[in-house]
């Protein structure tokens, strides 16, 4: 180190790994990534100093923390993804000219550009937006990193590339910003933050997937645009196996499976986002609402139900209306015999009525915590272009609880909510998940509830909580729900997709609002601190992702049928019957197929209709008294007498394995 303080043209960087590298001041992460090995540069998209991601060459003049970034690490998809959404509007102003662009992100699965344009785009144009991607792709078009003045920028985008949208944005987001950033690329400009990919080439494969309606700045009221979205990669062979993950999703879509399976059903006739359960489906749902029933009431939970509706009054009180208007049912008007009029509202959320359960006696500080847990339906008024069968719906059933303790109770009872939740995950066979802590964002305090102390105690109590449980977790700035932080779950599906499925949230705002107390030892009122908790999250949208995570493939515990007994012939129909009998006395679903097919059909379509326990029988089994077991995808599982077939099976039902 005495060299380099010697040296002052050169600086420290230090790598993940905690190796210490020397390099002339001023390297960029190419030359880093170029002195480590040729294959990282090869590979390099951008670098992060100091936990702060750059473009890939920007000039690095001090001792830093280097991380060189790639395709293979979350960030380096999201750059990706964003890169190529610029690419992507590039090549639409190239064969639509006039077109304008709104907001451009990466999402999970790649990428989306708002687009307007007199253009109403088709699939067809999708293939030409590909190629023309591709070709500035070999282009090798640097995108270069320019910052501006504000107000330079907005004379940049009203004159020379005379886009109002981004021209809002510098006058409306980036108001209180001093200093903006734009990316060029050839003949193409975006306003963008970055960082950005060091060059168009790249990107070497992209497929663009589907185009849908959106609103500017996501308002209604604004100007419709269209959306159009893709995914690229570094190369051919990653978009292939990214389309045979797609066609397998396609083979999974809880939709497609739930009809087949006869699961639930949605109707126009009902109303969109609204699903009905079918025989089979219920009982998956009524399944798990038991698991769960049961390990509440294990855990101190008392069950209460309330109305689907509610006093628009109780709402304004506790801040969803209007704090969420936009998002719930127009509210019902009534007039009463004396001319009074009332407004009800579809009930968006149950924790308000909990709230008053909780304060319709008085409470002592020995009665807490209080923990109150419903299976309660709620009503979104979800955009129509945003409904996905059970997983975006505008009716759902909420696994809501809430519990009522006291400060000094707050981080045992958090740790006991995460604990609940982990189990509940465990047992369905989620064994990826992620953790986010969502804060509030302080730039923002007006969108929240409470005083900023109380977010402070808040965000340290979940913080405390989270490290006791030793949860791997990240931070989600303006993730947090108005009222209070939470705790939030991001489960990995059986393709690789993140779904955010429980929830655990602290507030201390809701017993301001609603004057809730309890009785201390100093014979004094003192505030509860609420804990909102729903392991499940939406029942619709739990099962909607173990439908896709499971390919309906469910465990024997929370299969619709858990058993069919299959004769091989007309002879043994009576000894099917005695046996299927048995099943059913066991409390096992179970049905015959007494049909005249042939065994080997009655198989195949027992496989198709995921039922995991096939039971045959034929004559050698009449005369011994036993069963042969074929289990669903495994094959044969040996010969069992009926009893110790039913106590196996029983078993493993009640072990939920």
């Amino acid at each position: 180190m005495s060299d380099i303080q010697e040296n002052p043209a050169s600086i420290a960087i230090t790598l993940p790994d905690g190796t210490v590298r020397t390099v002339p001041a001023g390297s960029s992460g190419f030359d880093i990534a170029r002195s480590i090995g040729k294959r990282l540069a090869e590979d390099a998209l951008a670098v992060r100093v100091n936990g702060k991601p750059l473009d890939l060459h920007a000039s690095i003049e001090h001792d830093a923390c280097i991380e060189i970034i790639t395709f293979d690490t979350p960030s380096g998809r999201d750059m990706f993804w964003h890169s190529a959404s610029h690419i992507m509007a590039q090549a639409i102003e190239e064969i639509f000219p006039g077109s304008r662009f709104g907001a451009g992100p990466a999402t999970e699965q790649g990428f989306y550009y708002d687009i307007a344009s007199e253009h109403r785009f088709r699939e067809e144009d999708l293939r030409k937006i590909e190629q023309k991607m591709l070709e500035i792709g070999k282009r090798d078009l640097r995108l270069q990193r320019e910052e501006m003045k504000r107000v330079d920028a907005i004379a940049y985008f009203t004159n020379v590339r005379k886009d109002p949208y981004k021209v809002e944005i510098l006058e409306d987001t980036l108001k209180e910003i001093e200093t903006v950033s734009l990316y060029h690329q050839g003949s193409f400009t975006d306003l963008c933050s970055g960082p950005h990919l060091p060059t168009t080439a790249k990107l070497k494969a992209v497929l663009l997937t589907n185009i849908s309606t959106s609103y500017w700045r996501g308002d209604s009221s604004r100007e419709s645009m269209q959306r159009i979205y893709g995914i690229a990669f570094p190369s051919e062979k990653q978009l292939k196996e990214h389309v045979a993950r797609l066609e397998e999703a396609k083979r999974r879509d809880h939709r497609k499976l739930g009809a087949e399976l006869e699961l639930f059903m949605l109707s126009p006739e009902i109303g969109s986002g609204l699903p009905v359960w079918l025989p089979n489906g219920a009982i998956i749902r009524s399944e798990l609402e038991a698991f769960l029933k049961e390990e509440q009431r294990k855990r101190g939970y008392l069950p209460v139900y309330t109305p689907h509706i509610g006093n628009i009054d109780l709402y304004k009180r506790s801040g969803h209306y209007p704090y969420y208007s936009d998002s719930q049912f127009p509210p019902l008007t009534y007039h009463d015999e004396d001319g009074k009029q009332e407004q009800y509202l579809l009930k968006p959320m149950n924790c308000p009525h909990h709230h008053l359960i909780y304060s319709s006696k008085l409470r002592s500080y020995r009665d807490l915590p209080i923990r109150l847990a419903e299976f309660g339906t709620v009503y979104r008024h979800e955009q129509s272009g945003e409904l996905n069968g059970l997983v975006r719906a505008r009716g759902f059933t909420q696994d809501d609880s809430h519990i009522y303790c006291r400060p000094d109770q707050l981080v045992d009872e958090i740790c006991n909510a995460i604990d609940l939740t982990q189990f509940v995950f465990r047992t369905l066979g989620f064994s990826e998940v992620q953790t986010r802590l969502s804060t509030h964002d302080p730039a923002n305090q007006e969108k929240y509830g409470g005083t900023a102390e109380v977010w402070k105690q808040a965000e340290r109590d979940v913080l405390e909580a989270a490290t006791r449980m030793g949860i791997d977790y990240f931070i989600g700035i303006g993730e947090a729900s108005f009222y209070g932080p939470k705790i939030d779950f991001i489960v990995r599906d059986a393709l690789g997709r993140k779904w955010q499925l429980g929830t655990v949230q602290v507030d201390y705002v809701m017993p301001e609002r609603f004057d809730l107390y309890y009785i201390g030892s100093d014979g004094q009122k003192h505030r509860p601190v609420v804990i909102h908790r729903a392991p499940f999250g939406s029942m619709e949208r739990f099962i909607g992702v173990l439908i896709e995570h499971t390919a309906g493939n469910f465990p024997l515990w929370l299969a619709p049928v858990q058993a069919v007994v299959l004769p091989i012939a007309e002879e043994v129909h009576d000894y099917a019957k005695s046996v299927h009998a048995a099943l059913i006395s066991a409390g096992i679903r179970a049905e015959t197929d007494t049909r005249s097919e042939k065994i080997g059909k009655k198989i195949r379509e027992a496989e198709v209709g995921k039922i995991p326990c096939m039971i045959i029988v034929g004559q050698k089994e009449k005369n011994s008294g036993e069963v042969s077991l074929r289990r669903h995808r495994q094959g044969d599982a040996g010969s069992f007498t009926v009893e110790a077939l039913v106590d196996m099976l029983r078993k493993e039902i009640t072990e939920r394995t």
